[in-house]
This record gives C-alpha cells, sequence and structure tokens, in this order.
C-alpha cells in the first residue's frame, strides 16, 4: 500500500477514534511528553535562549525521531502501518475533548453558575478566571475553541500530511513546548523563546488553512472573510489572528479586548469589533459546531492533498 493511502485511511481512523472517544484516558502521550520535557527543563534550565534551545531540540528532536523509527519499523505492513497513524492520530489531536470542555462551561454559563465556569476555565487556557465575568468567559471560551481548532486539530493534519507519523508527533510536540514554555513569564521570556518561534512557523499553515475552512464551512463567508483580513495582522500572535478573526466574522461576534495571564494584562485588538456583536453563552456550541465542520474538512482536505501527491510521484 503506497504512502499516502496509508496517511489518509489512518488519520480518518483516527479521527474517528478522537470524535467518538475523545482523548485516551490514561497513560495519554502527549501527557508523557510533557512530563519528560519538564523533567529535561528541570536540568536545562538557564536564563538563556542557547539552553532553550537546546531543550526544543532534545525534547522536540526525541520525538519526532522516535516517531520516525517506529514508522520505519512498520514501513513493509501496511495493516501495521495503518494502524500506528491511526494511533499517532488519535493520541495529537484533541478536538472532542475540546469541545466537551468548551459545552461543560457554557451548561455552566447557562445556569448561571458563573463560579464552576471560572474553575472549569483553566482546563481549557490559560487566563486568571477570577478577573472575568460571565460575559468575557463566554468570550474567552470561543477565542480558546477558535485557537485550539488550528492547534489541537488541522496543524497536526498538516504536517502528518507533509511527514506522516513524524510530522503529527512533531507538530505536537512543538505545540505542547510552546505551551509549556513558550509564554512570556520571567522564568520563560529567555528559555522558551526557541520553542515559540518553532510553534509559530510549524503552527503557519495549519492556522492559514484553518481560517479558510472557517470561512469555507461557518455560513457568513464575506464577513469571515473582512474580518480575516481587516484584523488578523492586528493581533499578537501571527497565526491566532487569521484564525480567531475568521472565527469572529463567521460567527458574527466580537472577540479580543482587554484579558489576563497570570496577573498580567493584555490589551488585544477587537476582532470583527465593527460588524460583530458581543458574544453569548449560546455562541459556545455554535462555535464547538464550526470546529468540528472544520476538523472534518481539513481531515478532507489534507487526505486528498497528500493522495495527490502520491499520485504525481507514481
Amino acid at each position: 500500500m503506497r504512502a499516502d493511502r496509508i496517511f489518509a485511511y489512518g488519520a480518518a481512523a483516527g479521527l474517528i477514534g478522537d470524535l467518538l472517544l475523545g482523548d485516551p484516558r490514561r497513560g495519554h502521550p502527549v501527557a508523557a511528553f510533557g512530563r519528560a520535557a519538564a523533567a529535561v527543563e528541570s536540568r536545562l534550565w538557564r536564563d538563556h535562549r542557547g539552553r532553550g534551545a537546546l531543550h526544543t531540540l532534545v525534547c522536540a528532536g526525541g520525538a519526532t525521531g522516535a516517531a520516525a523509527l517506529a514508522a520505519r519499523a512498520v514501513r513493509n505492513r501496511p495493516a501495521a502501518a495503518v494502524a500506528l497513524t491511526a494511533a499517532a492520530t488519535w493520541s495529537v489531536v484533541g478536538g472532542t475533548s475540546l469541545g466537551r470542555e468548551a459545552r461543560a462551561i457554557g451548561g455552566a454559563l447557562a445556569a448561571g453558575d458563573v463560579e464552576l465556569a471560572r474553575e472549569r476555565l483553566p482546563h481549557l487556557c490559560g487566563r486568571d478566571p477570577q478577573s472575568l465575568d460571565a460575559q468575557q468567559i463566554a468570550r474567552a471560551v470561543v477565542e480558546s475553541v477558535a485557537e485550539n481548532t488550528s492547534d489541537a486539530v488541522v496543524g497536526a493534519l498538516v504536517w502528518g500530511a507533509l511527514g506522516g507519523v513524524p510530522g503529527l508527533v512533531g507538530f505536537r510536540a512543538v505545540n505542547t513546548l510552546d505551551a509549556m514554555v513558550g509564554h512570556k513569564s520571567p522564568r520563560h521570556r529567555r528559555y522558551g523563546w526557541a520553542s515559540a518561534r518553532l510553534d509559530d512557523l510549524a503552527g503557519w499553515p495549519g492556522a492559514r488553512l484553518t481560517a479558510v475552512l472557517a470561512v469555507a464551512a461557518g455560513g457568513r463567508p464575506r464577513a469571515a472573510v473582512r474580518a480575516w483580513r481587516a484584523d488578523a495582522g492586528r493581533h499578537p500572535s501571527p497565526n491566532a489572528g487569521p484564525v480567531e478573526a475568521s472565527f469572529a466574522g463567521a460567527l458574527g461576534v466580537r472577540l479580543g479586548g482587554t484579558l489576563a495571564y497570570g496577573g498580567r494584562v493584555e490589551h488585544r485588538p477587537v476582532l470583527n469589533g465593527d460588524a460583530g456583536r458581543d458574544v453569548r453563552v449560546a455562541d459556545i456550541e455554535r462555535a464547538v459546531r464550526l470546529s468540528r465542520r472544520v476538523s472534518v474538512l481539513a481531515l478532507a482536505v489534507c487526505a486528498a492533498g497528500r493522495l495527490a501527491r502520491g499520485r504525481r510521484a507514481g
């Protein structure tokens, strides 16, 4: 069986596994990688970019190398190669868990239990929940659903189409390192620089595909394109900007504005501010459904692209 078909069948099986089952309940490989990366940081940390770059190389390079060895071991066994691709896809994508967390917070807000919503918000994003009211929590959830559709699903599928199992695993490793050390805390401002920049590069194609698919699947294509073109470049993140702006236009809401991370306040530009309205609790469900449509379309696009590349090579 050709490599393009192995990816298409395996990625489809893995995404279906995620849709039906969510993340693995025990022994999640991403959690294991996070523990290993934390152990490496405890030995390597210095307030220095070079040490941080070494940390990124050891962790992301080690995970990608291990995945490459696993793929090489099954390259002459098509059934095993499909199974490995499916297992890797299921392990690295997280769309169903993303939707569950978002809906749980939305349910708490709909019931008027803002304290429960604040308690659950850290499971979805790193913002300070105590500084947020109900409307701000709803906005944070929609923004997190948009950004994580790219980070937790589409980006992985793009790199899987480009690089097979090593691409899937490598992307998730880089994205996880960014979440762990790529933020601008005093400890990680220099140490996490390499992880943050590598994540920007790795996330670039997936973010653009996510934005395109949000335009196509959101039901308001002109508004989504207009928000993307007008506001994406004003966002401090080169990848979250297109995704959040296109989601804002597709959903007809305003995203961005003032937020807080661990006591640090940021004043971000408002996305779709002229045409959108404030986020409502019901928009959380709309965002989750849009995320699901984008994820399925991303699988179709990535599988079709990989198959087309295989036919040309053959």
